[in-house]
């Protein structure tokens, strides 16, 4: 009877584990790969809704100084409007009838005026509140694209350690940036 014994070479231990080794890095090369396509597209989103969220800002502006204007313009007509009061009381009666009409037509165009600034400071608020939303959107991006680029750091230190645990938390932080860019784009 003989048994047959297999007696392995240092050079076949090698090529065994360089196979695996092999695996492991095109397996990352793949998914380094994906992460900067990704990673990219999330940069992009992080870099539009930051735009939209500085133009939704100026309208804000906008808006509040058109409200100044029309808040400076009511205090001028509310000045006009004393005054023809006080011409009221200080002029001789057959010039009472001008000033009474003067205060109260002054009077119904401050209403108008009025109504126009609440209307516009309204407006500023809701752009202002956009633009805070588009703001925390564009950091959720930001978010999202550095656990990305963190993980192709760790990719690549991975690949070069050979260090399986290493490759485990590759997946995990890039899976954290996928969440990130999922809530991201869901506004959340």
């Amino acid at each position: 009877m003989s048994e047959e014994f297999e007696v392995r070479g240092a050079h076949e231990d090698r090529l065994d584990e360089a196979a695996e080794h092999g695996g492991m890095a095109g397996q990352l090369a793949v998914m380094t790969a994906i992460l900067a396509t990704v990673g990219a597209m999330f940069s992009y989103m992080a870099g539009a809704t930051q735009a939209d969220a500085a133009l939704l800002k100026n309208d804000a502006a906008i808006r509040k100084t058109e409200a100044s204007n029309q808040w400076n313009y009511y205090q001028a007509k509310g000045n006009k409007q004393n005054l023809s009061e006080l011409g009221l009381e200080l002029a001789p009666a057959s010039r009472r009838p001008f000033f009474e009409s003067e205060a109260k037509r002054y009077q119904e165009d401050k209403a108008a005026i009025k109504q126009a600034a609440e209307k516009l400071e309204k407006e500023s608020d809701a752009f202002n509140e956009q633009s805070e939303a588009r703001m925390h959107q564009h950091h959720r991006w930001a978010q999202a694209t550095t656990a990305l680029q963190i993980s192709i750091a760790m990719a690549a230190i991975a690949l070069l350690t050979k260090r399986q645990w290493l490759e485990k938390a590759v997946f995990v932080v890039s899976g954290l940036g996928v969440v990130l860019g999922a809530l991201a784009y869901f506004r959340i």
